[in-house]
């Protein structure tokens, strides 16, 4: 919105996001069997934005886009940004709500001992039963 409203548009800042299946996705069409994409969200606060970008620059989450502005940005863009970031997304005690969501794939290399997904319908006992049968076999 800062940007917007003092550049008339956007330079994209943050390496871009994709929709979890998407990534599963990304997996299959990759050869690996078994495509696992899992996804946890932290929630979190800052002080101010300017350590936001600090630990989202330490975690390598800036631009990697060649189609990106290589220009300086003036302070006031920031500034700008701090107040509306804090208008929209302050917490009770003055800080900044945040979530980061982080992605967990996996998948198997094609090998004929991977395991092998069954068939559907072809359970013989419910979820409840397997974890009940689990349960009674820990505590013997």
């Amino acid at each position: 919105m800062a940007e917007t409203d003092l550049r008339g548009g956007l330079s994209p800042r943050v390496t871009p996001m994709a929709e979890i299946r998407e990534l599963g996705a990304i997996l299959q069409r990759a050869g690996l069997a078994l495509p696992v994409a899992d996804s946890l969200k932290i929630p979190t606060t800052y002080r101010d934005i300017f350590h936001l970008m600090r630990d989202l620059r330490a975690m390598g989450e800036t631009n990697i886009m060649t189609a990106r502005a290589t220009s300086f940005t003036t302070k006031s863009l920031f500034d700008l940004a701090q107040l509306i970031y804090s208008k929209e997304y302050a917490s009770s005690q003055d800080r900044l709500n945040c979530t980061f969501d982080l992605v967990f794939l996996s998948g198997w290399a094609p090998d004929a001992s991977q395991p092998k997904p069954l068939k559907p319908g072809s359970v013989s006992k419910t979820l409840q039963q397997s974890l009940e049968e689990a349960k009674n076999s820990s505590s013997n």
